[in-house]
């Protein structure tokens, strides 16, 4: 099980992502945009690093629903390599069979 204060960052962050994704896009649409005026682009750059760090998508950790282990993430699954194997041989994971020979 990973530390509870690693696992509520990351939902802190997966929070701030989705309030400020629409202002960062926008920002980061008018700051590339090359036919837009360099002084607007420039604004519109200030303007972006005024926005917390925490609300970039690129910030957010993939982690396991059921333990919070950060690697060895399935995203089909949305679980670890370990959570996966648990749940599998238990039968829980509906059309996954663990193969034994």
């Amino acid at each position: 099980m990973a530390k509870k204060s690693s696992i509520e960052k990351n939902n802190r962050r997966a929070k701030l992502a989705k309030k400020y994704a629409a202002r960062r896009e926008r920002l980061k649409a008018v700051a590339n945009d090359r036919s837009i005026d360099i002084v607007e682009r420039f604004e519109a750059a200030i303007k972006l690093a005024e926005v917390p760090r925490n609300s970039s998508k690129t910030r957010l950790r993939n982690r396991c629903e059921v333990t919070g282990r950060p690697r060895a993430f399935y995203g089909k699954m949305r679980m670890s390599r370990i959570a996966v194997r648990e749940l599998g041989s238990r039968g829980l994971i509906p059309g996954l069979v663990k193969s034994s020979w």
